[in-house]
């Protein structure tokens, strides 16, 4: 029998992937689970597995083809030929059974409503003719209304396309229509005797889906810059065009909603890193023999995981539709990895309850899977924070933009040597500059500043936190 392999639902909010490679051949045997097609979707790559063992018949996608959650992208023959011949005929007989039935228990009904009348005369004995006349009459005219109605009921069930339970469709019909999630009522039967075929169904979704792709292209035209078309630059001199990448075209789409739609404001701090740069060279080799590397950011997390504790509303959403602000009690940290294909932000989960060798071991082991394109997209959810640390490339600070739906970012620029007042005498020390930015809907200023400034006094001396 031919199975129909789809598109599954592979993350929240993501309806379009790219196909990134294909694993499989046409004639070739594939286990259940196997996997088959290569997703790039919402910067990730994910195996896309197969739901049934057998053999593919058909492939139905090329690499570097966009598609859809739902669509067919493989065709696989499995065991058992002829099956869904002999299911359509089951569901046609079924169909059958269930009007024979509903036939036999109206004329039962009506009989047993005869016997009943017969019987009361019986008992009460007999009436006048002229009883009977009425009565007769009475009946009649009792039938006479009830055709009309019945004639008035059959012409709005027409009308409006009749209930879900009077359609024409076989069961089989039905099961398709939910799983594409098709209001059969909506649909035009092509079938004899307008019956609704497997076929109609599968043409209403198509139309429905089209209809939903050219409302989002029209909304992603309304989000355009201005809507002015770019010059000829080839008249000024040699120019050469790339097309984006998907990722690059999703990070802007991203970017420029969260910067049109979060008020941002940028804080921005300096902190004596020189003590725990030295706890850092101390301690690096120790947690390099565990698998990790100890680095400012995995510091930073474990440091960022007690300031969430402390100021709640950094690790919070702003829910605009119900005007809610929705605390979260998990603390997912986000971390921005520059890799060939763009900027990735693998999540550190509850970074609160892991040690720093932990961390450490985590971090580097998601940030490896960024560049080597084997992150998923669950590793990717979730985060309630964000820390981007451009100090390895270089800048003396910069505002990064909120992630969202978080509402606070960390940025991190390159330490420094400086002279540093102490106890009254300069000395050199290392100065890491901070900054953050957050949503100014949830977070107000003084409270960015206290956030920033306890993260400082933090670094600078450890055993704050205890404090």
């Amino acid at each position: 029998m031919k199975k129909e392999i789809k598109i599954p639902e592979i993350a929240e909010s993501v309806e379009t992937g790219l196909v990134a490679g294909i694993l499989v051949s046409v004639g070739d045997k594939v286990d259940e689970d196997q996997g088959l097609v290569e997703i790039e979707t919402d910067k990730a790559t994910t195996d896309i597995p197969s739901p049934y063992a057998g053999v593919v018949d058909e492939i139905k996608v090329s690499e570097g083809d966009e598609v859809k959650v739902n669509q067919v992208i493989m065709i696989i023959e499995t065991e058992g030929k002829g099956e869904e011949n002999g299911d359509e005929d089951a569901d046609e007989k079924d169909d059958e059974q269930a009007s024979d039935d509903k036939k036999s228990k109206k004329e039962k009904s009506k009989s047993t409503k005869k016997e009943e009348q017969v019987g009361d005369s019986e008992e009460e004995g007999q009436d006048s003719e002229e009883d009977d006349d009425d009565d007769e009459q009475e009946e009649s005219s009792e039938e006479s209304e009830k055709s009309d109605e019945s004639q008035e009921e059959d012409e709005s069930k027409k009308k409006e396309k009749k209930d879900s339970a009077d359609l024409p469709a076989s069961p089989s019909v039905r099961r398709l229509a939910r799983e594409k999630g098709v209001d059969l009522s909506q649909v035009e039967g092509t079938g004899p005797g307008e019956r609704i075929t497997a076929e109609d169904v599968k043409k209403h979704a198509e139309q429905a889906e089209a209809g939903e792709s050219d409302k989002k292209s029209d909304k992603k035209k309304e989000t355009k810059d201005d809507g002015k078309k770019s010059p000829d630059f080839a008249k000024w001199g040699l120019i050469s065009v790339e097309p984006m990448s998907r990722i690059r075209k999703l990070t802007a789409t991203n970017v420029q909603s969260a910067w049109q739609t979060i008020p941002h404001v940028t804080q921005f701090d300096e902190a004596d890193i020189t003590n725990l740069e030295n706890f850092r060279q101390k301690n690096k080799e120790k947690v390099a023999k565990t698998g990790g590397k100890l680095t400012v950011t995995a510091l930073l997390l474990k440091i960022v995981g007690f300031a969430l504790q402390k100021y709640p509303q950094f690790n919070a959403s702003l829910d605009t539709e119900n005007d809610q602000i929705i605390y979260k009690h998990y603390y997912h940290v986000g971390v921005a990895v520059d890799t060939a294909q763009g900027l990735l932000v693998p999540v550190v989960r509850d970074v609160n309850k892991k040690s720093l060798t932990e961390l450490s071991a985590e971090l580097d082991e998601l940030a490896e899977k960024a560049r080597d394109k084997k992150i998923s997209s669950d590793e990717m959810q979730g985060g309630s924070f964000t820390i981007s640390n451009l100090g390895g490339i270089g800048g003396t600070g910069f505002t990064p933009i909120v992630y969202a739906p978080q509402v606070a970012i960390l940025g991190v620029a390159r330490s420094k040597y400086q002279q540093v007042l102490v106890d009254d005498e300069f000395q050199k020390r290392m100065v890491i500059p901070l900054s953050l930015s957050y949503d100014h809907r949830v977070i107000d200023g003084a409270d960015g500043a206290r956030f920033l400034r306890w993260i400082c006094q933090v670094i600078e001396d450890p055993y704050a936190i205890l404090q």
